[in-house]
């Protein structure tokens, strides 16, 4: 797309942003930041899932992703699956108009390559698909930055998400696992780079100085518990129920269990269906030592996650925001994008299986976990120092790729 000169760069942001889902609404907030900083001209608007959201926390104008309001509620009446039919065929043109306004749109994180939670492949990865096409067929250079990417086994999600990254201009990773997916699924990943999640980019709140350097082996104090609405994966439909009891009544117990022990625990949440599972562990153990935390960001969940002694959590950003902080975690782990982060984190032998939790085991690991805390730590605040220095590189090479300079003008 040719950018004429002196004009300022159109940049669009694109993903399931402003949807009640903090890890997404994060990962954009780190992309913001990069684009204040280094690129303080850019117009930047959205086309995003919850445009009203994004207007009034980032003070950019947004555009609501699909044209049929009802495109996540369950269709079972013949109205409402035709306004989804008709919604697919209009989304087309409203994606492609919306791509023709700009000279660069960036998917800022999110696991937009992978179906590691319940998904169908006409709603976002369809999306995601007529977003790359558009900008193929545009001249927009579309970017998806440190993204998830995971196997996926249904044919029609593979699909569209395999001819999605390869529409794309630019591909990195926020692991090597979902660099390895793409390249199994025919994508070629050869120029396409590993970087650290978006999250770790962001503003941590001020380090516990004295818990940094405590000698204690064995602190007693808060424990934060990242809770999810887990009921498998896109593989476990017919399972989903069972496995989210599962998880319920495991994650139940181990809270009532530390709050025998005489432990303060804060339960976390990183979407606002989470909800409703931390409100049923609260009545279920019935203590005034357990509370729901009430986060509105990234930012937020790093402030509790500072605070507590030890994390135990589920949702990816979850995990995250506690390593982010330097916080000793724990993983519970529903998917290998959990796995990768805590082995670059050093601490990959934290981690206990989401669809099989056992309290009595998860205790005792957590038990191990705070024996070494001290250590974690030391071992968390190197391995934050490298993720930093790799996102700068990150945000180097996004300006490099997509963005002129005077005397490149021509494309962006």
């Amino acid at each position: 797309m040719t950018v004429a000169p002196n004009s300022p760069v159109r940049v669009g942001v694109f993903g399931l942003l402003g949807s009640g889902n903090l890890g997404n609404d994060g990962s954009l907030e780190a992309v913001l930041g990069y684009l204040r900083a280094e690129h303080p001209a850019a117009v930047v608007d959205a086309l995003c899932g919850g445009p009203e959201s994004v207007t009034t926390r980032y003070g950019i104008r947004a555009t609501r992703l699909h044209w049929y309001r009802g495109e996540y509620r369950t269709a079972s009446r013949l109205g409402a699956i035709a306004g989804k039919g008709l919604g697919k065929l209009v989304d087309v043109f409203r994606t492609a108009a919306w791509v023709r306004r700009h000279d660069v749109v960036i998917v800022p994180g999110m696991g937009v390559l992978e179906a590691t939670l319940p998904l169908r492949p006409w709603g976002f990865p369809y999306s995601l698909f007529l977003l790359c096409a558009s900008g193929r067929l545009l001249g927009t250079r579309v970017a998806l930055v440190s993204v998830g990417a995971a196997p996926i086994r249904s044919r029609p999600t593979r699909a569209l998400v395999r001819w999605s990254a390869r529409l794309a201009a630019y591909r990195s990773y926020r692991d090597g696992l979902s660099r390895d997916a793409m390249r199994k699924m025919g994508v070629d990943t050869r120029c396409d780079e590993v970087y650290p999640d978006l999250a770790f980019a962001l503003p941590t709140p001020p380090a516990r100085t004295s818990q940094a350097v405590s000698p204690s082996p064995a602190p007693r104090g808060r424990v934060c518990v990242g809770v999810m609405d887990f009921h498998g994966g896109n593989d476990d439909r017919a399972r989903a129920e069972e496995i989210h009891q599962r998880y319920l009544g495991g994650i139940t117990r181990f809270v009532r269990a530390l709050v025998a022990d005489g432990r303060e625990v804060r339960l976390l949440t990183g979407d606002d269906v989470d909800a409703p599972v931390a409100d049923a562990i609260v009545t279920a153990v019935d203590s005034p030592l357990v509370s729901a935390a009430a986060a509105d960001s990234l930012t937020d969940l790093m402030k509790e996650a500072a605070a507590a002694d030890a994390v135990v959590a589920t949702r990816y950003h979850n995990l995250v925001c506690a390593l982010r902080v330097g916080t000793p975690t724990l993983a519970l782990s529903y998917a290998e994008k959990s796995d990768a982060l805590m082995a670059r984190m050093g601490l990959d032998t934290y981690r206990h299986p989401a669809r099989a939790l056992d309290a009595d085991r998860l205790l005792a690991q957590f038990e191990a976990l705070e024996e070494r805390s001290a250590g974690l730590r030391q071992t968390l605040a190197k391995r934050n120092a490298e993720a930093a220095h790799r996102l700068e590189h990150q945000f180097s090479a996004l300006t490099a790729a997509l963005f002129p300079t005077p005397d490149h003008t021509d494309h962006v």
